[in-house]
């Protein structure tokens, strides 16, 4: 294929961002500064550079993280590096909110104006903010911390922080050829010639590059289980220990880019505001190193530390409990029980005990986990992946973050165990990202693990060969959809894929692929720990176990709770501390529906919830007094599937336009004046529904129509 790249060349930025992901160039077919007489006469490494595809988005990541925007030379020398047509690389550039290919200021404001945070007035902040100049903040989707509504998320671009695990050597162009390229922080790859004694890998994941067929899959990690060396001193808690290089508060020196004047650019910042004031807002501008702290991840559950509830505590029981980043100090909890049962049980037993669990899919589909798994494993290809969905996107939706941050081993040990029951070597963990504090922490988490032997190429001793990779997402509602999910790693515009042939057939680089968000892998751990019997007994015959569940809104004690299956949904609002005057109950998200007040006693299962004409859907119950103007509710729904909607498929990209544009009319109407309008928006939801290629298409008129059936909105 002859590609045309353009003639600009990139900035001493941009090329030191590309060359600490992929490595310094090879010849100047890759961009090399000069061409040698041989190169003149024949061209090499093209298909080297094609099978690297995949690492089109963490180089975009790089170069965006590092100068605040996405210029057409930086694209240009991505392009010709991967051997990427530019026009693809644009698409790709251009799909993800969380990139600009205008040029931008170093630090920008996202401010958070879905549903949650529109309840708590996030339009009093954009207020505040009109005197801004709009390059400098956004508004943005859900931002995933709901329990602290109204939010917003601060990201300053710039290199990274001096003696921040990550941080690139001084030269990356310096190293000699072929030597393992090292990677700007926050993209996930180790260079094992950079870890710190006392520290380990510090930020770094995994190697982005995937190893060809046949060839060692993972770095040789230190002595196998060297007592104390899960990133402490021994007998001495984390906390006590002054760490510059470890981020302990809401400025988290761990993914940004450049931008500003002066010889010397600030370094990278990503700081969380929440809950949020103009004031706050102003100050973090003004100065975003003196943010103040984010909370500790064990405030969002309200459970956590109450001795008469913790005992009934599954998922969340270590939540505020054990130090995320003392590998220890899980260990002393119960960590890794249960992925020495998986070994001793076998694969087959490992799928035997999830299937007699009753285990099903938690992010609202509800499949059977250990089909799929079993699915996965049969399938004769040599090859297979392990893919766990942490894009975390759906509105109101912030449970796995909290598991992420609170109990970040948790999740490493469970893709551990579903990588060994479906044949897997490789698991990717594709992470929101507006996800800073989760980022870091699950690369710390995977870097202890790999240095315990706990991942790498001889898991626990067992001669079983697995590692675990983060990539990181760019914002993007769609990619939590499991098939967009591939083309997203793969380095395409992150646009679902016609089933069939489904993920457990061709799925990740056209190998057969599991796909599980992390509530349903941490659901494994007790599963193991306890038996498929025990766990089963809790919850209902066809909804078993327990159910973690998202409360915002109009309420006293927003957080994650945690409940079985069948408990009600009056009563866990009671806990949360209920509104004196309900509106309504907003169940599974933007993709869910409305119930009324007194529809309460509605049993939180799938089927129960299914019975009464609604979704549970990934959790989400937002909770809405009469002081909430339910038509900017439904409108602010609209407007998020439109942004949202990938534009694959013409139901979608046409029927979320026509509805938000019908709501748009009639946020001011009722009765008559309505009700041609509300047909129409029957219609358009009808196609919508039977006729859109994915999820997202599918659900866009639930909560809307819902709103007119249930709540009598528009009468």
């Amino acid at each position: 294929m002859d590609l045309h790249f353009g003639e600009t060349k990139p900035t001493d930025e941009e090329r030191a961002a590309v060359d600490a992901v992929l490595g310094p160039p090879g010849s100047a077919w890759e961009g090399a500064d000069d061409r040698t007489d041989a190169e003149l006469r024949w061209a090499r490494g093209g298909k080297e550079a094609r099978d690297r595809r995949d690492l089109l988005l963490p180089a975009l990541h790089a170069v965006n993280d590092r100068v605040g925007w996405l210029s057409e030379s930086a694209l240009g020398y991505i392009c010709r590096r991967l051997t990427v047509p530019p026009a693809e690389a644009y698409g790709v550039a251009t799909f993800y909110s969380l990139f600009s290919v205008k040029p931008r200021p170093a630090t920008v404001l996202y401010v958070c104006t879905d549903l949650a945070c529109a309840a708590k007035d996030s339009a009093e902040l954009c207020d505040a903010l009109a005197d801004t100049p709009s390059a400098s903040w956004e508004r943005s989707p859900c931002l995933g911390l709901c329990e602290r509504a109204p939010a917003a998320l601060l990201r300053r671009a710039g290199p990274p922080a001096p003696n921040t695990p990550g941080a690139p050597p001084p030269d990356p162009r310096s190293r000699p050829k072929g030597a393992r390229p090292q990677t700007p922080d926050g993209l996930g790859m180790p260079d094992p010639t950079r870890l710190d004694p006392a520290r380990g890998a510090g930020n770094c994941a995994t190697s982005h590059a995937r190893p060809a067929a046949g060839q060692p899959t993972h770095p040789a990690p230190p002595a196998f289980e060297e007592p104390g060396s899960g990133g402490t001193t021994p007998g001495i808690k984390p906390d006590a220990l002054p760490n510059p290089r470890r981020p302990r508060g809401g400025a988290a020196h761990v993914t940004a880019g450049r931008g500003g004047a002066g010889s010397e650019p600030a370094p990278r910042l990503t700081a969380v505001l929440a809950p949020a004031t103009p004031a706050t807002l102003a100050h973090a501008l003004a100065a975003p190193d003196a943010t103040a702290p984010e909370h500790p991840a064990a405030h969002a559950v309200p459970q956590a530390g109450r001795h008469a509830t913790q005992s009934s505590l599954v998922l969340l029981k270590r939540i505020g409990e054990v130090d995320p980043y003392d590998l220890d100090d899980y260990r002393s909890q119960g960590g890794y029980t249960a992925l020495r049962r998986a070994f001793a049980l076998g694969p087959a037993g490992v799928i035997r005990e999830v299937l007699d669990a009753g285990l099903v899919g938690r992010g609202g589909a509800a499949f059977p986990t250990g089909r799929k798994w079993e699915a996965t494993a049969r399938r004769p290809e040599r090859v297979h992946y392990l893919v766990c969905n942490a894009d975390e996107s759906e509105p109101g939706t912030f449970k796995d973050r909290v598991l992420m941050e609170g109990d970040p081993y948790a999740l490493v040990e469970a893709m551990t165990i579903a990588g060994y029951a479906v044949g897997a070597e490789r698991g990717y963990l594709y992470l929101r990202g507006e996800y800073p504090r989760a980022h870091e922490r699950l690369s710390h988490a995977i870097a202890r693990a790999r240095e315990r032997g706990l991942l790498g190429p001889d898991v626990l001793g067992q001669g079983y060969a697995f590692d675990v990779e983060i990539r990181s997402g760019a914002g993007a509602y769609i990619c939590g959809e499991e098939t967009a999910i591939f083309n997203s790693i793969e380095g395409r515009r992150g646009e679902p894929r016609s089933k069939p042939p489904f993920p457990v057939e061709k799925g990740l680089f056209g190998k057969p692929t599991a796909v599980n968000n992390v509530e349903t892998l941490v659901n494994v751990l007790p599963i193991l720990e306890h038996g498929a019997e025990t766990y089963a007994r809790t919850g209902t015959a066809a909804s078993t176990g327990t159910k973690l569940f998202c409360v915002s809104g109009n309420v006293a004690r927003p957080g994650v709770y945690e409940l079985p299956f069948g408990a009600s949904l009056r009563e866990l609002i009671a806990l949360s501390g209920p509104p004196e005057r309900m509106r309504a109950v907003l169940l599974g998200g933007a993709a869910g529906g409305f119930v009324r007040p007194d529809e309460l006693d509605i049993p939180l299962t799938f089927e129960g919830t299914r019975e009464a004409g609604t979704t549970l859907g990934s959790g989400v119950v937002l909770v809405l007094d009469d002081t909430v103007e339910l038509p900017l509710i439904l409108l602010r729904i609209a407007e998020f599937f439109r942004d949202e909607s990938c534009g694959q498929c013409v139901p979608c990209r046409v029927g979320t336009v026509r509805q938000e544009e019908a709501l748009h009319r009639i946020k001011d109407r009722t009765g008559a004046a309505a009700a041609g309008d509300i047909a129409l928006l029957r219609d358009v939801g009808r196609t919508m529904r039977d006729a859109s290629i994915c999820g997202l298409g599918q659900t866009a008129w639930n909560a809307v129509e819902s709103a007119i059936d249930r709540l009598g909105a528009f009468e």
